[in-house]
């Protein structure tokens, strides 16, 4: 009987340590956030009494934190659905046999791995005005007469920071797209082909339906990192002008250590926090639910 009890806790106690660690690191922090976002706290950072919702309300009556939202919308499908969809594309390209392949899934993995400080600065003066290389490239090539500015408006500066997003985050969709790829037996096209099947069948019928966990895992963490980027926004812009450009995690940031609006970013923290869950868990459940009733 006592040896039955030790098998039946001994994947427990396997599993203790990286509990214990997700306790410390990741739960505890979480908690205490949240434990600011009902305090006061002071320009120098110190913890006061309890207020309420009173941070909450200070973060939604900022002037700009519409705006803020709907460029963190904006943001988060664009890089994320477009980004899904050139990788999704791009790692059907590459699964397929032909010269040079290696090579070309060696430059692919380049943009990701690359600091996202550095891909942001490089861009920043690719679409200079005066000096950058696009201009340069497109006026050697005689496709435009003058130069043209890139950054004219915050709403043209937004796009831009979407298309570097977008321009980073191929690889990693494109890559965990291809690891399900490569996981289809290849009898199942044999097959198909042998039944008369084309290639939107064999795409609709057998690459959809078997990719689709990879599809899950790539979009949630895209979700995640995503909404949470702040390097690309931070470095090519700061979110100026007055905010205009900025997303959420970069708002709260300026919020934070620039104005000293400590107890309105707290509580912005939270409220990114609580949607991220929301939006995670609901894709999570819509797509589990899907391979259910499939």
């Amino acid at each position: 009987m006592a040896n039955l009890t030790g098998k039946k806790w001994r994947p427990y106690l396997w599993l203790l340590p990286s509990i214990v660690l997700i306790a410390v690191f990741v739960v505890y922090p979480i908690l205490i956030v949240f434990r600011l976002s009902f305090s006061e706290i002071s320009k120098a950072g110190i913890v006061g009494d309890f207020i309420g919702f009173r941070n909450y309300s200070d973060a939604v009556s900022l002037p700009a934190f519409k705006t803020v939202m709907r460029n963190t919308l904006w943001w988060v499908l664009s890089v994320v659905g477009l980004s899904t969809l050139f990788g999704f594309i791009i790692a059907l390209v590459i699964n397929q046999r032909f010269h040079g392949r290696k090579i070309v899934r060696a430059i692919l993995i380049f943009p990701w791995a690359t600091s996202l400080v550095i891909q942001a600065s490089v861009w920043n003066y690719i679409i200079k005005y005066e000096y950058g290389n696009l201009n340069n490239l497109l006026l050697n090539l005689g496709i435009i007469r003058q130069a043209i500015n890139w950054r004219s408006s915050y709403q043209v500066e937004f796009v831009w920071e979407c298309a570097v997003g977008i321009f980073v985050t191929v690889p990693f969709v494109t890559f965990c797209v291809l690891s399900g790829l490569q996981s289809i037996d290849s009898s199942l096209y044999e097959a198909a082909t042998m039944d008369g099947a084309g290639f939107w069948s064999k795409l609709w019928n057998i690459t959809l339906p078997l990719v689709r966990p990879s599809l899950t895992v790539s979009t949630v963490l895209n979700i995640i990192y995503v909404f949470n980027s702040f390097p690309i926004v931070y470095t090519m812009t700061k979110g100026a002008p007055a905010n205009k450009t900025d997303t959420m995690i970069t708002f709260l940031y300026m919020l934070s250590f620039y104005d000293r609006k400590k107890g309105p970013a707290t509580a912005l923290s939270v409220i990114g926090f609580l949607i991220l869950c929301l939006c995670a868990g609901a894709y999570m459940f819509f797509v589990m639910r899907k391979e259910e009733e499939g």
